[in-house]
């Protein structure tokens, strides 16, 4: 599997990891994949795939609702799901975890639930201000164009610099004219592996009387944020992104805050009371979870939060930050190569750009070396035009990556723009 990287300081069992993952032994037109696409998606271990199969083989059944045994079961597993992710992000009695599909669903759910109560009694009103980070993607982006659409708040973005950065004093400068009620920032760019200082920013705008919004989608698989420490009012994360199923997520936050959102799915398991005329919803978390969850993917994204910290945060933190840098450092130092947010040492990703060769002309030619990686906008258009003017090329890593499959992707590169240019 090659020689170890002398910047690879991994503690990891990494053949060992790799043999629970079992997609990672497929072949990809002939070569071994190596699969470096975790921005996008993580692959499942065998202890998801086997704790999802459990569910679904002996407790399977609607919950909350019945008084038989299976149910009983399946209400177990979903609220220990439950109980097992709050613990994994930090959260304290102060909080509450409300299952999602995933982190658009969460953020959908903040901004139309700031407006969805109307007029007289939504969080947002005419005037407000709402400030988005320019590193967002699009799914902590659009929902707070249309937030700003419906209840005539302003939408103000913190601008990067030149080189993707966000800095505190723009921050500062943002907040100064007041009125600001949301401030929403990511934990890491998708599309550039920028980390900005999120801890300082969001008690910056805390202190300036916002509601703030972290999207951890990105870090979730390595550097989970603990949320107790953080001036952090709704933190979000989705499974897919962190070894677990798709279609699975999480919006957790302070109780105060989630009592502010209006909920936007009505119908049965989030009532207490109907009659024909009115509902009275449920408490928190059921009064933001109408109709049947999907409890067996609870049930995986809780084995997952497991899996990871089983294997230990700090040394997939490393082993993922190791691989970044090598492969950040290799794809520098070819010809026409722009490494993106070349200094962001703790991200997971490395996004890049060839001089006169389109990204996906790239990834073509790296799928047939056997090399999954991701070409486009990655759901960020407004920053890659702004720093790039176009699409890139990235690369990210999970626990199960390794050395060698970083100098794959080097190598493979340099033979595609041998064969491009």
């Amino acid at each position: 599997m090659g020689k170890p990287h002398p910047l690879l300081p991994s503690t990891l069992p990494v053949q060992a990891l790799r043999a629970e993952f079992p997609i990672l032994a497929e072949s990809i037109h002939g070569q071994p994949l190596a699969y470096l696409d975790n921005a996008a998606t993580t692959h499942m271990p065998r202890a998801v795939l086997a704790a999802m199969q459990d569910f679904e083989q002996h407790q399977r059944a609607n919950i909350h609702r019945a008084v038989h045994t299976l149910s009983q079961r399946a209400t177990d597993a979903f609220e220990g799901a439950r109980a097992t992710l709050k613990a994994f992000i930090g959260a304290t009695a102060g909080h509450e975890l409300v299952f999602t599909s995933g982190t658009t669903e969460a953020l959908n759910t903040i901004a139309q639930g700031l407006w969805g109560a109307g007029p007289t009694q939504a969080w947002l009103r005419p005037g407000d201000r709402i400030v988005v980070s320019g590193l967002e993607h699009h799914a902590n982006l659009v929902p707070w164009q249309h937030a700003a659409h419906m209840t005539g708040a302003q939408l103000h973005i913190l601008q990067p610099d030149a080189e993707g950065r966000l800095h505190e004093a723009d921050l500062a400068a943002l907040l100064q004219g007041g009125g600001a009620r949301v401030f929403a920032i990511t934990a890491c760019a998708n599309a550039t592996g920028e980390r900005p200082p999120y801890e300082a920013m969001l008690a910056m705008a805390k202190a300036a009387g916002a509601l703030t919004v972290l999207d951890a989608a990105q870090v979730a698989a390595h550097g989970v944020p603990d949320m107790a420490a953080l001036e952090c009012d709704f933190l979000v994360f989705s499974g897919h992104k962190m070894h677990g199923p798709m279609g699975t997520g999480a919006l957790v936050g302070r109780r105060a805050a989630l009592e502010l959102l209006y909920p936007l799915r009505l119908g049965g398991d989030m009532v207490e009371d109907v009659s024909y005329e009115r509902a009275r919803y449920a408490a928190l978390p059921m009064r933001l979870e109408g109709g049947t969850p999907n409890v067996a993917g609870a049930v995986g994204l809780a084995a997952a939060a497991r899996f990871i910290d089983e294997t230990g945060r700090a040394a997939i933190d490393a082993h993922i930050h190791a691989l970044r840098e090598q492969a950040a450092a290799g794809l520098a130092a070819l010809p026409g190569v722009r490494v993106l947010s070349r200094d962001s040492a703790a991200a997971a990703l490395v996004s890049f750009v060839c001089e006169g060769v389109h990204p996906h002309d790239i990834g073509t030619l790296l799928d047939q070396s056997g090399i999954a990686v991701r070409t486009g906008h990655h759901c960020a258009q407004p920053l890659l035009d702004q720093l790039v003017a176009g699409p890139t090329t990235r690369a990210s890593f999970a626990l199960y990556n390794t050395t060698h499959e970083v100098e794959r992707l080097i190598a493979a590169t340099a033979r595609a723009l041998e064969l491009l240019r």
